[in-house]
């Protein structure tokens, strides 16, 4: 896991500026929009249709059966920018997305391999392109910043349409799970940003951090649209320690600095059981977890679709870090009976139809993880617990081995309406 809706209130703010402008206005803003502008064309294959997303290959709803996918295997780190290897895991790996019955890849290298696309198109699977960019900054709208992170987006855009699948992809996510402190920190920088109109992307009322994100998402599509000549779903991954959801007691942000992850096609949101926001929320409709308390009430205040895009359990031998419980130390044999409570929240929700998809974070546990050298990330610490998040561990001949029953769950939940 490295893992508000202020839709409460929506006014239409109107206002004259040029493309790609950014402008100030008051400083407690009445209310938040997001939009695309009218000029923007849809996507060819996968598209909103309010809060639906819909492939056209079939025209008709989808529900995503997901899994988290990040294939480096021993010996390998993706600290300096390398991809993971080209070789026979794939075929591996998608014979057990087979078995377990996954329709969609979130995939996490920012450049997969060409083995990767190969062993793809033997499938009918699709994917999602997530593009990590840097959350520990001082400030997301310094212009160095946006500037390199821009080049890094426009790479990964370059190498979708050089080796990956563009007629498979479904989404970029651009950014996830942005560090509280450096959220807070632009906010303060920029008291006076609140509204951008790009040549795409429209967004009023908003935090600086929101802007800066609205910013890059207009940048990345134009892009994508100006040297391709056609555009996918654009979003950004948020996590539920900083909002959307601003009316819970244990944010790790302030009310005016709760940043919903609207300014793009849907809304992606990793959304943990024990996470900030999640488990100080009231009991569901028909499960009483506070799980889907959260689902309903995020459901209830968006016109968007939303797509779980993280949820997971960290199976660490032991529980590190008191600060957020629940955050490892979990027992395999336990597993499973979270995974199903999941799947039945969410499934079950009031306003469920808005949620297009569920990912489970990962298909393999990722050693190399928390800014680890490339020394240290050839082994699997004990009291980290995000290196420990996979339903299948790694075995001693880089084979995949199951965590107990957790494989057979998914197989199972996925294989369910």
């Amino acid at each position: 896991m490295i893992t508000r809706i202020l839709l409460l209130t929506f006014i239409v703010l109107s206002s004259v500026m040029t493309a790609g402008q950014v402008a100030a206005e008051p400083a407690e803003p009445a209310g938040k929009t997001a939009r695309l502008t009218e000029e923007t064309p849809a996507p060819l294959r996968f598209v909103t249709r309010g809060t639906e997303l819909v492939d056209l290959a079939g025209n008709a709803p989808v529900f995503f059966r997901g899994i988290g996918y990040s294939p480096y295997l021993s010996g390998e780190t993706p600290i300096h920018g390398a991809g993971p290897g080209d070789d026979g895991r794939y075929a591996e790996h998608f014979a057990l997305f087979r078995e377990l019955g996954v329709n969609y890849l979130h995939v996490f290298p920012r450049l997969m391999p060409p083995g990767f696309f190969r062993a793809l198109d033997k499938t009918d699977l699709v994917y999602g392109q997530d593009v990590w960019v840097e959350s520990r900054v001082e400030d997301y709208l310094d212009e160095n910043y946006q500037a390199s992170t821009f080049n890094q987006i426009k790479e990964v855009i370059d190498h979708t349409y050089a080796v990956g699948r563009p007629e498979r992809l479904v989404l970029f996510s651009i950014g996830d799970e942005l560090l509280a402190e450096a959220v807070t920190r632009t906010d303060a920088r920029h008291p006076d940003v609140h509204d951008y109109q790009g040549k795409h992307v429209v967004v009023t009322g908003r935090t600086p951090t929101e802007v800066a994100l609205a910013r890059l998402i207009d940048r990345a599509m134009d892009y994508e649209l100006t040297r391709y000549g056609r555009r996918h779903l654009y979003t950004h991954t948020s996590w539920t320690h900083i909002g959307p959801l601003e009316n819970r007691p244990d944010l790790d942000v302030g009310r005016d600095n709760v940043l919903v992850p609207d300014m793009g096609d849907l809304i992606c949101l990793n959304i943990y059981t024990y996470a900030r926001g999640v488990r100080t929320s009231p009991p569901g409709s028909v499960t009483g977890t506070a799980y889907q308390g959260y689902l309903e009430e995020l459901a209830a205040g968006t016109t968007k679709p939303i797509l779980i895009t993280q949820v997971g359990l960290s199976t660490s031998p032991f529980e590190p870090k008191p600060l957020v419980p629940g955050f490892g130390g979990h027992r395999v044999e336990d597993v499973p009976t979270t995974f199903r409570a999941v799947w039945k929240d969410t499934r079950s929700a009031r306003g469920h139809e808005k949620y297009c998809g569920l990912v489970f974070f990962e298909l393999q546990d990722e050693w190399w993880k928390s800014h680890k050298s490339p020394a240290e990330a050839t082994r699997q610490d004990r009291d980290d617990p995000e290196q420990w998040f996979g339903i299948y561990a790694l075995g001693k001949d880089n084979t995949l081995v199951p965590k107990g029953d957790i494989p057979r769950t998914v197989r199972t939940i996925f294989h369910e309406p």
